[in-house]
């Protein structure tokens, strides 16, 4: 897909308060540039560990250095690049340390962030996230990633929002991107896109119900359902250089 072409599709996708883009249409180079470097870690085409250079990555996606430095920064704001002075930038690199770092956090501030959805779950939050869900579920059985990744996201931050903290979305969305590089697998099956739209649901009816122990519990389950595939995956593709392809669905 050429840049034009997957900057066209991003834009019709909502974006989070720290995605790259924005919530808003329009975009600055530098976000564009953010926009593209972000793809291009999740979807694997820039795989953990690849130094990331200036004037490769600026002639890779027809933009001068600057607003390619600047999306740099954006993605180390993210945690998905480390950038050192005087040494460079690179793709982090996966590891089960950090996979397990990564879960256990997003397990203690999503649950936080669940629970607080469901003492104030509304009509409005709950026709957001069914809507959320149901693109998810659609995009999944089209094979459509990209699409099928930001409608997954946007289901579970619908969720998230509706509990009235400013500062938890945005504690959280940090490790959710980071997650994110973690998706391995070939491509879905409509058993595994099943199963995750039955998680989901699970999560959606505690939250109307305003259960706040029975939200809690089934993000739980869904969310160690999802770290044992990809631990499973990481530990049978041990010293081999595959990297992430299509979602789990976390």
């Amino acid at each position: 897909m050429r840049v034009e072409e997957r900057g066209s599709l991003l834009l019709m996708i909502r974006r989070l308060e720290l995605t790259p883009g924005g919530p808003t249409g329009r975009r600055t180079l530098a976000e564009e540039a953010a926009a593209e470097l972000h793809e291009l870690i999740l979807s694997g085409e820039l795989p953990s560990g690849t130094a990331l250079r200036l004037e490769e990555l600026a002639k890779r996606l027809d933009m001068s250095q600057m607003p390619i430095r600047e999306g740099l920064r954006r993605m180390a704001a993210l945690g998905l690049v480390e950038i050192v002075p005087h040494k460079g930038a690179w793709v982090r690199e996966l590891s089960m340390e950090d996979l397990r770092d990564t879960h256990a956090t997003r397990l203690a501030l999503e649950s936080l962030a669940v629970r607080a959805a469901a003492t104030r779950f509304s009509d409005s939050d709950a026709a957001s996230a069914r809507a959320a869900l149901a693109d998810h579920v659609r995009l999944s059985k089209l094979g459509d990633n990209i699409a099928s990744r930001q409608a997954h996201t946007e289901f579970h931050f619908a969720i998230y929002r509706s509990g009235g903290s400013r500062w938890l979305p945005r504690a959280i969305e940090p490790v959710w991107q980071n997650s994110e590089r973690y998706r391995f697998g070939s491509r879905q099956t409509k058993a595994r896109i099943e199963q995750t739209r039955r998680e989901h649901q699970a999560i959606l009816d505690a939250c109307v119900a305003h259960d706040e122990e029975g939200a809690e519990a089934a993000l739980r389950e869904h969310l160690e359902g999802a770290m044992q595939r990809i631990t499973e995956t990481m530990e049978r593709r041990s010293g081999r250089s595959d990297g992430p392809s299509s979602s789990s669905g976390s």
